[in-house]
């Protein structure tokens, strides 16, 4: 009996120091769930039907935290898996925090350092520019994901500073290290630029990446779109908000890809030796909310590509028109229909020549390609 006002006053102080810690902390379970059916005009000269997870987002689940270090300091740390929704496997060559894994330390002040596996600043400061990286998603990427507008790959091993918003301006510089002997070899620097005031918001980055796709464990390595000694993106944006209603934007990007021996969405290139594909990209798009829960977005590219090899070279353009009707029956749960449409004009003899618009069933057998989706998306 005497043991019992010692036990309920250590339980008290157990309670008290716990209230503190999550006064000071905070760890927060984060996702969204995206799945649907596709309809597939031309996959290797048939029709295809599919249910295919994460097309407008993928299915991913994170967990986010933060501790309050005193002096406007704060530690952080994300860890975000990528899913398929279908199969129950990991997206991203199966790693467990594939789509993000990184720590650092944030500061109003002083900005945000973090190390890990993270996006770049096209990602980040571009991307959201775009329809595939803000909302349509999948169906809307360029020609092969090219510019990795799409989210293909993050850099692994990387260092990356975000500045405080000064007058309008937000820097970024992300360093992904190759992890090898030769410092070079399969390691990629990016950094960007943005402004933004009242309706007008404008975006400049750049990406480089050397040996992209090679060695297990450099910079990028096998979720590169294009195994290459040398790639570099240059990427502008800009959008203006008509309202809270409506938004229509402008997206550049020009991809330069040099001693290309690989291409993830187009298996056969070939058996020439290409010396480089280069590829410039022009997106409008725009979005516009007939009610607070129904919007349409819209956007159509044109890409322009040049593609050299020692056996001779080819200048492709690529057509594509994507659209995307969304009803939200809450603030985390919608349903949407989509639709894209890709034509190209390739003559090299390779699957290059195939259109494929991500998301598709796989290439066409032709240069013309068509998609559908009827899906339901839920976030948490």
């Amino acid at each position: 009996m005497n043991e019992l006002p010692r036990y309920a006053a250590l339980f008290a102080l157990c309670l008290c120091a716990s209230g503190t810690s999550y006064a000071q902390s905070a760890v927060t379970l984060y996702g969204v769930l995206d799945d649907g059916l596709n309809y597939t005009s031309n996959a290797g000269g048939h029709h295809a039907f599919a249910m295919v997870s994460g097309d407008t987002a993928e299915t991913s689940f994170g967990l986010k935290g933060t501790e309050d270090l005193g002096g406007g300091l704060s530690a952080i740390f994300t860890l975000e898996s990528g899913v398929n929704i279908n199969s129950g496997q990991l997206n991203e060559g199966g790693r467990l925090f594939g789509r993000q894994a990184f720590v650092g330390l944030s500061s109003a002040p002083a900005g945000t350092l973090t190390f890990g596996r993270q996006y770049d600043a096209t990602i980040d400061m571009w991307s959201p520019f775009t329809a595939a990286g803000n909302s349509i998603g999948d169906l809307a990427a360029h020609p092969f994901d090219n510019d990795n507008a799409d989210f293909d790959f993050r850099l692994s091993n990387s260092v990356k500073y975000v500045s405080p918003t000064l007058a309008g301006f937000q820097l970024e510089g992300v360093y992904g290290f190759s992890n090898a002997t030769n410092f070079a070899s399969n390691r990629a620097y990016s950094a960007g630029v943005t402004y933004g005031t009242g309706p007008l918001s404008v975006a400049l980055a750049y990406l480089h990446l050397n040996g992209a796709g090679t060695g297990t464990n450099g910079a990028v390595t096998s979720d590169s779109v294009f195994v290459a000694t040398r790639q570099q993106n240059i990427v502008a944006g800009v959008k203006w908000t008509f309202s809270n209603n409506a938004n229509v934007a402008l997206a550049y990007s020009h991809v330069d890809v040099r001693s290309p021996t690989g291409n993830g969405y187009a298996p056969d290139i070939g058996t020439q030796t290409w010396t480089s594909w280069k590829f410039d990209n022009i997106e409008i798009n725009g979005q516009y909310y007939f009610m607070p829960d129904l919007s349409l977005t819209g956007a159509y590219t044109f890409t322009h590509g040049k593609l050299e090899s020692t056996a001779g070279s080819d200048s492709p353009n690529w057509h594509q028109v994507a659209l995307m009707l969304n009803y939200s029956l809450s603030k985390r749960t919608s349903v949407y229909v989509q639709g894209a449409w890709q034509h190209t004009n390739a003559n090299t003899g390779t699957d290059l020549d195939a259109a494929h618009i991500v998301g598709s069933a796989g290439l066409s057998s032709s240069g013309n390609q068509a998609v559908a989706r009827l899906a339901m998306s839920h976030k948490f």
